[in-house]
C-alpha cells in the first residue's frame, strides 16, 4: 500500500547521481546527551523508506526515483546511484549482508526484487511478480540464505515469496497456503518494517486498511500461516499496523497509527508468546504514527521512528521515552554503534553515543 509522500526538511548538497557527496559545510545536528541521531549529507531529496545496517561502516538505503544509497565508511560519504532503467520506480526496502551483496525491492509497476553481488555495479532481476496488481511491502531475512518478501493481496491472497539461496532466486508460497485478506486489507510500504523474521523460521507480517489490524505469522519459513487480531486501531485505508520487530522467539512489538494524521494518535501492541496474543503497549509521547521499528542487537532496546520523532523502549513497548522529534520513516541497527534512520527529503542519520535502557 502506497502512503502519501511526506515533505520534511532535508540536509542536501549538489551531487550527481552515482557520485559520493559530503560537503564541508553540511549541517549536522549534535547528539543528545548520552546518544542520539547525527544527520548525514545524503546529497539527494528523494523519499527514503528502506535502510539496512550491515555493521559500523556499511549501510544501504532504498529511495524513490529508482535511487539507492550506500556508505562503506560509516556515513562519512554516501554513494547515490540507480538501477539502470529504473529511475521512475519506488525502491521501498533493502536488505544487505555486506558492502557487495544486497537485495532491493521495488513496490509496484513493476513489483520486483533486484540483487547485486558487486556493490551495485551490476543488478539482476531475482523475482518479478506476474500480476501487475502486485505491490511489495517489505523484505526480511532469517540468515544469509533464507529470506521472505511479501506483497499486498493479489487475486484474493497475500503474495508471499521466499528464498533459500540468499536472494538469487525466489519462490512463491502456494496461494492456497497464504492468508486470505479481509476487505480492504493490505500492508504499508512505509518503512520496510511490515515484516520481521527471527530465529528458526519464524516471521510476522502486519497489516491495516481493514476494519481491524492483523498479524500473519509463520513458524516454518512461510510454509504455513496463522492469523491474529492486533489492538492497533484501523478502520480506513490509511490506518493500521505499520511496523513489527521481535527480539526473540517470544517478545515482539507492533507499531502503527494513521498516516493521514502523522502527529496525532499512534499505537503500539506487545506480545510475550510469539505473536499468538497481543496487549496494548504504552502511549506514544509525542503522539503520532510510528512506521519503523528495530531492536538494537545485544541490548534489548527497541527503537521506533515516524514523522513525529524517535522513541525507545527497554521493556518491549510497555513504556516509551522520546529521543527527539525529527521525523524518519525507517530504522535499522546492526549493533549498538551501527544504527541508521532515513526519511523524507533525503534525510539520513546515524545514531551516535550510548544506547539508552539496554538490558
Amino acid at each position: 500500500m502506497l502512503p502519501t509522500p511526506r515533505h520534511l526538511l532535508a540536509v542536501t548538497c549538489l551531487a550527481a547521481v552515482a557520485a559520493a557527496c559530503t560537503p564541508p559545510s553540511a549541517e549536522r545536528t549534535q547528539p543528545a546527551p548520552g546518544g542520539g541521531w547525527v544527520m548525514q549529507a545524503s546529497g539527494i531529496t528523494a523519499s527514503l523508506r528502506g535502510v539496512s545496517a550491515v555493521d559500523e561502516r556499511v549501510a544501504w538505503v532504498a529511495g524513490s526515483g529508482g535511487t539507492y544509497l550506500r556508505t562503506v565508511d560509516g556515513g562519512a560519504t554516501w554513494r547515490v546511484d540507480s538501477v539502470p532503467g529504473m529511475r521512475g520506480v519506488e525502491f521501498r526496502d533493502v536488505h544487505a549482508v555486506s558492502a557487495d551483496r544486497a537485495v532491493l525491492m521495488t513496490a509496484g509497476q513493476p513489483a520486483r526484487l533486484y540483487r547485486t553481488e558487486d556493490g551495485g555495479r551490476q543488478w539482476t532481476v531475482a523475482y518479478q511478480a506476474a500480476d501487475t496488481a502486485a505491490f511489495f511491502d517489505g523484505i526480511a531475512f532469517w540468515n544469509a540464505s533464507d529470506g521472505i518478501a511479501f506483497s499486498d493481496p493479489v487475486q484474493g491472497r497475500f503474495l508471499i515469496v521466499v528464498t533459500r539461496d540468499g536472494g538469487r532466486t525466489w519462490t512463491r508460497v502456494p496461494p492456497e497456503r497464504a492468508p486470505q485478506p479481509l476487505t480492504g486489507e493490505a500492508a504499508f510500504a512505509a518503512s520496510g518494517a511490515a515484516v520481521a523474521a527471527q530465529g528458526e523460521g519464524r516471521a510476522w507480517i502486519v497489516t491495516g486498511g481493514a476494519p481491524v489490524s492483523r498479524v500473519l505469522r509463520t513458524a516454518d519459513y512461510g510454509r504455513t500461516w496463522s492469523v491474529d487480531t492486533l489492538p492497533i486501531p484501523a478502520g480506513n485505508a490509511s490506518s493500521g499496523a505499520f511496523g513489527v520487530a521481535f527480539r526473540d522467539a517470544s517478545h515482539g512489538v507492533v507499531v502503527g497509527g494513521d498516516y493521514r494524521q502523522e502527529h496525532a494518535g499512534g499505537a503500539a501492541a506487545r506480545s510475550a508468546d510469539g505473536g499468538r496474543s497481543w496487549a496494548p503497549g504504552g502511549a506514544f509521547v509525542p503522539a503520532g504514527v510510528r512506521e519503523g521499528a528495530a531492536y538494537v542487537p545485544g541490548t534489548g532496546t527497541l527503537v521506533v521512528v515516524g514523522p513525529a520523532g524517535t522513541l525507545w523502549s527497554h521493556d518491549d513497548g510497555a513504556s516509551w521515552t522520546a529521543a527527539d522529534t525529527v521525523g524518519f520513516h525507517a530504522v535499522s541497527f546492526a549493533g549498538p554503534r551501527a544504527g541508521w534512520a532515513v526519511g523524507a527529503g533525503g534525510r539520513v542519520a546515524r545514531w551516535t553515543g550510548a544506547i539508552p535502557g539496554g538490558r
